[in-house]
């Protein structure tokens, strides 16, 4: 932690070489989310492209290092919207993602489905923030930053979607049997 935050300090006061190395650290999950907020790879892209430039104009105004990646994310989140605005996109999480939620070293295809299955049942800022609590494991309160939510707000949501999730899950394995 205090790697990073030296490298936060030395990015604040303009190294364009630290903030190239802190942002690297982070490139692969902001890219996974932006995916999964956009459901293709080049407006996924575009939107890292654009986080790395908000950010980096941004850096000076970081006031507390430690939430960097929340931080990082919320910008990531925002280019995501926004790009799914200009492209007049309703649903910010399409069902074509194919199996991306899964990290690049997981390899479990049936389970993917079946996750991205469950997802689908959810409402949009349900899908939100259950994959940056489980997926991301972000804090709920780190979650509502995000998100702009209160914590209560984001704390009746996640546990609204675990219900669901739960109820679609129990309705699955009950067809199983059949």
């Amino acid at each position: 932690m205090t790697e990073i935050r030296d490298l936060i300090k030395r990015a604040q006061k303009g190294d364009s070489e630290a903030y190239a190395e802190l942002f690297g650290q982070y490139e692969g999950d902001l890219y996974r989310a932006a995916f999964v907020y956009l459901g293709n790879a080049e407006d996924a892209l575009d939107a890292v492209q654009e986080t790395a430039y908000r950010s980096y104009k941004a850096i000076g105004r970081l006031k507390e290092p430690r939430f960097f990646k929340t931080w990082l994310m919320k910008i990531a989140i925002r280019c995501a919207t926004d790009i799914c605005r200009r492209r007049k996109q309703v649903s910010p999480w399409s069902p074509a993602y194919e199996g991306k939620l899964l990290a690049e070293d997981e390899t479990d295809i049936p389970l993917a489905i079946s996750l991205q299955a469950l997802l689908e049942a959810l409402d949009a800022t349900e899908k939100q923030v259950v994959v940056l609590r489980y997926y991301y494991d972000l804090t709920i309160r780190e979650v509502s930053e995000v998100l702009e939510l209160p914590l209560g707000t984001a704390k009746t949501i996640l546990y609204r979607a675990l219900s669901k999730l739960k109820q679609q899950a129990g309705e699955e394995g009950q067809d199983a049997y059949r």
